[in-house]
């Protein structure tokens, strides 16, 4: 089984190391890949971005199974294109990515069906959100809309701090596109914790 990993950071190192263990892999490649995943796959120049990249390469190579670790990719719809070309992956589709690409989509979603979450407003003028701010005070949680590579939420513990935080996203444009809309959530005090599960679009499997 030919298998192909995307992704070039310490969750696609995990990927390798594990697949390259499995006995029904007789090659194992990674794009782009680093240093120590070299030690588990053969890593190829290609940009977890360039999507036309690699699926030119799955289906040069005849790769059996293509799994997409960064968000990014899967947002920019890549098994989407790899389904086009019959090649199997492990990874959601561009729609369902969305819950992962906009925090305001999934918010609006799980509040929709229901789902527990904080309250919250969707921002894309920052005088809207500061008003929201100084209604609801802090502390607050200020968040990028987009993918921020896990920087994009700011924990405010005064107005101003939140203030500040707005400024960043949408006038400043740290953030670049994925601050140009914001989320603003109530302040939960707790402790984080991720749950993962497996879905074929009926059933759930559950990682534990």
């Amino acid at each position: 089984m030919k298998v192909l990993v995307v992704g070039g950071g310490g969750r696609e190192h995990a990927l390798c190391w594990a697949i390259a263990r499995s006995p029904r892999i007789s090659k194992l490649w990674c794009a782009p890949g680093n240093a120590g995943i070299a030690d588990s796959a053969e890593c190829v120049a290609i940009s977890d971005s360039d999507l036309d990249g690699l699926v030119k390469f799955a289906k040069d190579n005849a790769v059996d199974l293509v799994v997409v670790g960064p968000e990014a990719p899967l947002v920019a719809g890549l098994v989407d294109a790899l389904d086009e070309e019959g090649i199997k992956s492990f990874g959601c589709s561009k729609a369902a990515a969305q819950l992962e690409g906009s925090k305001g989509f999934m918010k609006d979603m799980v509040a929709k069906f229901g789902v527990p979450t904080a309250a919250y407003g969707r921002f894309t003028d920052p005088k809207d959100a500061k008003a929201f701010v100084e209604k609801q005070g802090a502390p607050i949680v200020v968040k990028t809309d987009g993918l921020a590579a896990g920087k994009g939420v700011t924990i405010c513990m005064t107005n101003d701090e939140a203030f500040a935080a707005i400024e960043e996203c949408m006038v400043g444009g740290k953030f670049g596109d994925a601050g140009a809309e914001i989320v603003i959530e109530e302040f939960l005090k707790g402790e984080e914790a991720s749950f993962f599960a497996v879905c074929d679009g009926e059933n759930v499997i559950p990682l534990v």
